[in-house]
């Protein structure tokens, strides 16, 4: 008597399995996006009460994109044109030639990743903070051909200038505006050096962060 499924059944199932895995996959990337249009709709700056239904019906819609998602298409597509066209369907504003290699974007709306940006694996593009139970909500924008470097943050209402550079393990605090083609390091981020000769003042590569 002849048991299992032999080599043809074997074949079979290695066959099935992966048409199978893929369209589970594009389901569960899909549920977030159209559960954050249906109960969240675009995410806009300004401030929040902690027990607002916006407060928890965007945490739904993280959560869900977190649990579903992410450990599908997400995680595997970072960096790649795939991940960037499922974060624009969240909302993000993506520019063309970009290198997205985190899934951190908890307002998606509220980010702008311009051309030939490049944010790599382990950043935060934080667009919310809590104060008193009251969230605000701020933008954060990567210009053209700036770069995030590994594990590092970008707080609401912060900026890249055009081909500026954070480096690895850096905070862009609050409302920092990072001028365009320099160098920055550091928790809170540093002015380095130029990236290249430019006509920006001296003067011009002090940042002052807002006081709290």
């Amino acid at each position: 008597m002849h048991y299992g499924m032999g080599r043809h059944g074997l074949i079979g199932v290695i066959m099935w399995a992966f048409p199978i895995v893929l369209v589970s996959g594009i389901i569960a990337s899909v549920i977030p996006i159209i559960l954050k249009w249906l109960i969240v709709g675009r995410f806009t700056a300004g401030q929040r009460t902690l027990f607002s239904t916006f407060v928890w019906r965007g945490e739904l819609v993280d959560n869900t994109a977190e649990l579903l998602a992410v450990p599908s298409l997400v995680r595997m597509s970072l960096g790649s044109p795939l991940y960037n066209w499922w974060a624009r369907l969240m909302g993000t504003r993506i520019g063309r030639s970009v290198w997205c290699e985190t899934w951190w974007l908890p307002e998606f709306d509220l980010i702008s990743i311009e051309d030939n940006a490049t944010v790599n694996r382990g950043t935060v593009l934080q667009t919310h903070l809590f104060h008193d139970r009251v969230m605000s909500l701020e933008t954060v924008t990567l210009g053209q051909g700036s770069t995030l470097g590994p594990n590092s943050f970008m707080l609401p209402g912060s900026s890249l200038g055009q081909r500026s550079i954070i480096r690895p393990g850096s905070l862009v605090l609050r409302q920092d505006s990072i001028p365009q083609d320099t160098i920055w390091s550091g928790n809170p981020v540093s002015h380095v050096e130029k990236v290249k000769p430019t006509d920006v003042e001296q003067h011009d590569m002090q940042l002052v962060h807002p006081k709290s």
